[in-house]
Parts: structure tokens; C-alpha cells; sequence
């Protein structure tokens, strides 16, 4: 699979992910719930994949995105263990104030999503070029006699 194939993937998960949320936006509390619940598992299913294809591999590039997946990890399982904290609460003020938290864990993500997107762009962008830069080395010279 050519590597820009893998950026596609994303600009379609992206948008299948848009469109879920935007459908959410018009759901009641249960259905919200269950919405939660399935991209929960897909999230993790996704990091479960990742880890084990990181795994694979003891290249030093591969380790620091391990890395960086590590402390991603750390960080949703700080979220989820403090949702999951909120969920028995009820009083409407702290309601207000886990969903403004929410909010905020969610542009954070949305942030960090924007970084690794644009890493992506980077690193399929360089892939390529050094493709073709591979090629034309392989070439013989024009001028050779």
C-alpha cells in the first residue's frame, strides 16, 4: 500500500468522525450514552492495534511514537478514571462544570489530533520524496558514457 493510501484513511475516519458527532449532537441522554460506549472501544481497539504494531518494530523512530503513545495513553486514562469518577454525581452545578472539563479534554485532543495530522502530512510528504529520490538514483546516468 502506497503510503499516501494511509493518509486517505485518515481523512476518511476523520470524516466518518465528524459525521458521527454531528449526528450525536441531535441524540437523546441514552443514545448519547451508547455513543460514548461504542467510540470507547473503538478508541481502544485503535491503540491496542497500534501498540501491537509498535511492538514489532525496535526502530528508534518507532520507540518515540511508542512514546508519545504511552503518554497520550496515560493521558486518556486520566480522563476516563475522572469520567467515570463524575458519572455518580448528580447535582447540576457539578454536571455544568464536568461537561465545561469535557469540553476542554475534547479541544485538547482535537488539538493533539491537529499535530499528529499535520506530522502525518510530514512524514507521508518526505516518504514520497525520498521514494523519488530512490528512483532517480537508480536510473542510469543520462550523461554516462
Amino acid at each position: 500500500m502506497p503510503v499516501s493510501d494511509g493518509f486517505d484513511e485518515l481523512k476518511e475516519r476523520i470524516d466518518k468522525a465528524d459525521r458521527e458527532i454531528k449526528a450525536a449532537a441531535a441524540q437523546d441522554e441514552a443514545e448519547l450514552n451508547a455513543a460514548v460506549e461504542k467510540a470507547r472501544k473503538n478508541a481502544d481497539q485503535r491503540a491496542a492495534e497500534l501498540r501491537e504494531r509498535s511492538t514489532e518494530t525496535s526502530d528508534k523512530t518507532k520507540r518515540q511514537w511508542v512514546e508519545a503513545q504511552s503518554d497520550w495513553e496515560k493521558h486518556i486514562k486520566q480522563i476516563r478514571a475522572r469520567i467515570d469518577e463524575k458519572k455518580t454525581e448528580l447535582d447540576a452545578a457539578m454536571a455544568a462544570d464536568d461537561a465545561r472539563d469535557a469540553e476542554e479534554d475534547a479541544m485538547d485532543a482535537i488539538d493533539y489530533a491537529k499535530s499528529v495530522v499535520a506530522e502525518a502530512e510530514y512524514a507521508v510528504l518526505d516518504a514520497l520524496r525520498l521514494e523519488k529520490r530512490a528512483e532517480t538514483l537508480k536510473q542510469p546516468m543520462a550523461h554516462s558514457t
